[in-house]
């Protein structure tokens, strides 16, 4: 068995640890707050599981962080010696690999830069569930590129088309599905509205 470690995983390991430490929760008060195994919460902040991205959205949730903010604050301890305003090479940037659904998420924007944009890849057959409070402090909008992306934000279901737009409203519970045959390619836009 491989002892090899994704960088990327012990990057998101150290911020959820970080964030929990830094409101000085104890692993039970996260889970009770997050809905997430206390069990689980510690392999992922040992580095010995990579989290998927509904419990991502469990986590963000309970820290009142986007998973975009979870996730890029993650990939900018990366890339912290690059200067504000600097060219950043795809080959360059972690990509995120959620293990149950495939999906597939890498950072545009750099850790600096006031707004986080993130290209998505969303695999046929595959669907990313994230509670309201993911959503809260924040404008998010979701510009599709590839493919066809069924969007569920509380009760209203978007289907989005490529070059097809929607700015979300109140944090509602939101489901990004693919129920089409091909991949789905798309940026999710989020401007922090409020800090927590």
């Amino acid at each position: 068995m491989s002892n090899i470690v994704d960088p990327l995983v012990e990057r998101i390991a150290a911020r959820v640890r970080t964030e929990r430490e830094r409101r000085g929760w104890t692993l039970t008060q996260l889970a009770e707050a997050s809905g997430v195994s206390r069990a689980m919460i510690n392999r992922i902040e040992r580095g010995e599981s990579s989290p998927t991205a509904v419990v991502l959205g469990k986590l963000s949730a309970a820290f009142r962080l986007s998973v975009s903010s979870l996730l890029a604050l993650a990939e900018g301890e990366a890339h912290t010696a690059a200067p504000a305003g600097g060219v950043r090479r795809q080959q360059d940037t972690a990509e995120w690999r959620d293990p149950d659904t495939g999906y597939r998420r890498r950072q545009i924007t750099g850790p600096h830069f006031p707004v986080e944009t993130a290209e998505i890849r969303l695999p046929a057959g595959a669907s990313v569930a994230y509670p309201a409070a993911s959503f809260a402090f924040a404008r998010q909008v979701v510009w599709v590129l590839e493919g066809r992306l069924t969007f569920h934000e509380g009760n209203a279901v978007h289907v989005l088309g490529p070059g097809d737009t929607v700015e979300l409203g109140e944090p509602a519970p939101c489901t990004f599905a693919n129920d089409s045959d091909g991949e789905c390619r798309y940026v999710v836009i989020r401007a922090q509205a409020e800090r927590p």
